[in-house]
């Protein structure tokens, strides 16, 4: 089934402002939940954070890997980030604002309980951006408790949002809060870049790009361009990967490219039966070498 979803409002830029966007109509397909899993366990000083972002017409979450600085539990560190801090790539954006409060909990039966004050919520977003927004919470939170081992990333995990200690709030006006929320597949990006991260600076020499794609019978075309210092790129090198796992389930993709000193993009996309890139399905990069 095919939901149409309008998204027009505001978003907020990460410093507690708002500036107004606009978007055309997005297309979603439901997927089953067996395609959302979770992060596993890692020994890690960095930690998922999701956002949301376009690919054409399409709009997803994506995730990135923050710094951990604060002492505060994991789920709660990648709370406050996604809230409060601007994105790493310039294509994602968040529309929460800087909670005034922000609690978190888990239960023993794998809830996530997040408390948090109403000023997060002071977007103005219609019902299809506020969903992803609430999702964005959501994938977030869940990623933060099984990448740090709080939960087991083995078993249903669902998260219970309440605004003031109540349940039953509208976020954004258009979701409401309070009952048990899993992750919506249907919701997350079809592709993304892992490594390296946006403006990432690496040695000249061999450099290793991985990557996740939701569907790992679906080829990954990548292209790698570089900046000539006028601003302009130009494509210098282009290739095939193939994502590892089942057919039809999530992937890791992974390849080597020899890089000399200089500015550049990776721009990946999957491929459809026909062998045409699929434009929705797209993320791109930018890092620097040397």
């Amino acid at each position: 089934m095919l939901a149409v979803l309008l998204l027009t409002g505001c978003i907020a830029n990460g410093g507690g402002s708002q500036a107004s966007m606009s978007s055309p109509p997005v297309t979603v397909q439901d997927a089953p939940a067996s395609h959302a899993p979770l992060e596993t366990t890692q020994a890690s000083t960095k930690i998922p954070v999701y956002w949301i972002g376009r690919s054409k017409e399409e709009v997803y979450l994506y995730r990135e890997f923050r710094d951990i600085s604060s002492d505060e539990n994991p789920v709660t560190t990648a709370l406050r980030i996604m809230m409060a801090e601007k994105p790493l790539d310039h294509d994602f954006f968040t529309p929460w604002q800087e909670p005034g409060s922000l609690a978190t909990s888990i239960s023993g039966k794998n809830i996530i309980t997040v408390d948090i004050s109403r000023d997060a919520f002071n977007s103005n977003l219609d019902a299809g951006m506020a969903q992803r927004a609430v999702q964005q919470l959501v994938y977030t939170a869940t990623a933060a408790a099984s990448s740090s081992g709080l939960i087991n990333s083995g078993q249903q995990i669902q998260v219970v949002i309440l605004v003031d200690g109540h349940k039953d709030y509208m976020a954004f006006g258009q979701v409401q809060l309070g009952q048990p929320m899993e992750r919506n597949a249907s919701l997350v990006a079809p592709l993304w870049i892992i490594d390296p991260q946006e403006e990432t600076s690496l040695p000249a020499g061999v450099v290793k790009f991985n990557g996740r794609s939701t569907d790992s019978s679906r080829p990954i075309s990548w292209q790698i361009l570089q900046e000539n210092g006028k601003g302009e790129k130009t494509s210098l090198l282009t290739g095939q990967a193939k994502a590892t796992g089942e057919q039809g389930q999530y992937g890791l993709f992974t390849f080597n490219v020899t890089l000399k000193t200089g500015k550049y993009e990776l721009r990946v996309s999957q491929v459809d039966e026909a062998g045409a890139t699929i434009e929705t399905s797209t993320d791109t990069r930018l890092f620097n070498v040397g």
